[in-house]
């Protein structure tokens, strides 16, 4: 069961770190969040992937996934939920780049083009890491139909997916840390 209370403070304990930071996006920062810390621990790994099954609502897509390696350990969590209360759901990872053996694949994962996918994604910033995965997924066939992040860090992400006829939906925004 999710309980946004519980997630704040898990990540406040384990993955909210302050100091100066250079961000994916190469923005400067007085906060870090390495929500990997809880998106690979048992009980981190529960909230999230029951708060994203929540958020997914209906009617539920067929594939949920994201960008290497941060939606990885989400789409997992989702999954092992999804699947112990009979949901179908499959997942996708979309590598940074293609392989250069076997396929040659960048979207791995069971799907069929033409299905519906949600990409999932671990803190927003400027909504890069998951425009990229879009990128992909969409050139293979998919139907993106929006994405999940765990937080909003409120600089541009929103405004970013929007304008390219995304809607962005989180289990939290920065300001739940008072930041």
């Amino acid at each position: 069961m999710y309980d946004s209370q519980d997630l704040v403070e898990l990540i406040r304990e384990q993955a909210l770190q302050l100091g100066d930071f250079t961000l994916a996006s190469g923005k400067q920062s007085n906060y870090y969040l390495d929500c990997r810390k809880v998106t690979l621990e048992a009980r981190g790994a529960q909230l999230i992937g029951a708060g994203m099954l929540e958020l997914l609502g209906d009617p539920m897509p067929s594939l949920v996934g994201g960008m290497a390696i941060g939606a990885d350990p989400i789409t997992g969590s989702m999954l092992t939920l999804a699947g112990t209360r009979g949901i179908p759901l499959r997942g996708v990872i979309v590598r940074k780049e293609a392989k250069e053996h076997g396929t040659g694949r960048r979207v791995e994962g069971p799907y069929v083009p033409g299905e519906e996918l949600v990409i999932v994604e671990d803190v927003v910033t400027t909504g890069g890491s998951s425009l990229r995965a879009i990128e992909c997924c969409e050139a293979v066939g998919l139907r993106v139909k929006r994405v999940l992040a765990i937080i909003d860090r409120l600089e541009g992400g929103r405004a970013a997916f929007a304008e390219r006829g995304y809607e962005l939906s989180t289990l939290l925004t920065i300001k739940d840390f008072g930041l």
